[in-house]
């Protein structure tokens, strides 16, 4: 576990996130997080304990309107697919995004993603400190800072920041990383805003060769 300051020297974060027991995070969300009925239901905790070992809270507090459930099940089912942009560096976004925010359910689910995925463990635990971490190429640091100027309100993106990019990654790369800085934002923005915290799905990342089930595609949102 590594503990880094974040621009806020005051509030530091710490990356895994640490889990929240089940009875505190239900307290703490502002939609109840109960089961889902019908088959619905049944078809969403058969995928969820299948692949991760127990049901997303965020997919229990979307299941309260269906419409979304489902968009929102069909657009990272697309997300899966898109491959323009290195795992790394996406995920690096990723992790940057969330903790910006200060999502921690995005944070350990985050966490989890990139150990399955065998990335470099100690860049993702690196991104709260990246500005003065020494463990990151000029292109990660390039990806980072691009993450915050976007998540920032207004955004602070300039040009010298995308031409840099554009020639680090091609407009095809580019695109997918604004897409899914994006995409990490309303995930982040979404968990936050509903009170949804830390599941410790990290918690399974301690395990030596830990690599769970990648046939199917991952419900971060």
């Amino acid at each position: 576990m590594t503990t880094l300051d974040t621009a806020d020297s005051a509030n530091p974060v710490t990356l895994p996130a640490a889990p929240v027991p089940s009875e505190i995070r239900s307290s703490r969300a502002r939609v109840p997080l109960i089961p889902v009925k019908g088959l619905l239901g049944r078809a969403l905790t058969f995928y969820s304990k299948r692949k991760y070992g127990q049901v997303l809270d965020n997919l229990l507090a979307m299941a309260h309107n269906r419409k979304v459930l489902l968009a929102d099940g069909i657009f990272e089912l697309s997300l899966a697919r898109w491959n323009k942009l290195d795992e790394q560096l996406k995920q690096l976004a990723v992790m940057a995004a969330s903790v910006d925010i200060g999502c921690s359910w995005c944070m350990d689910f985050g966490y989890f993603e990139a150990h399955s995925a065998g990335l470099d463990m100690a860049k993702i635990q690196a991104v709260p400190g990246w500005r003065s971490s020494s463990v990151f190429t000029a292109t990660e640091r390039r990806v980072l800072e691009y993450t915050e100027a976007m998540t920032a309100t207004p955004p602070t993106v300039t040009d010298d920041m995308t031409e840099a990019l554009r020639k680090d990654l091609g407009d095809d790369g580019l695109v997918e990383l604004t897409m899914m800085v994006c995409v990490e934002n309303l995930r982040s923005r979404f968990n936050a805003a509903l009170g949804l915290q830390s599941q410790g799905f990290s918690e399974s990342c301690r395990v030596d060769g830990h690599r769970p089930d990648r046939s199917a595609p991952s419900t971060q949102s």
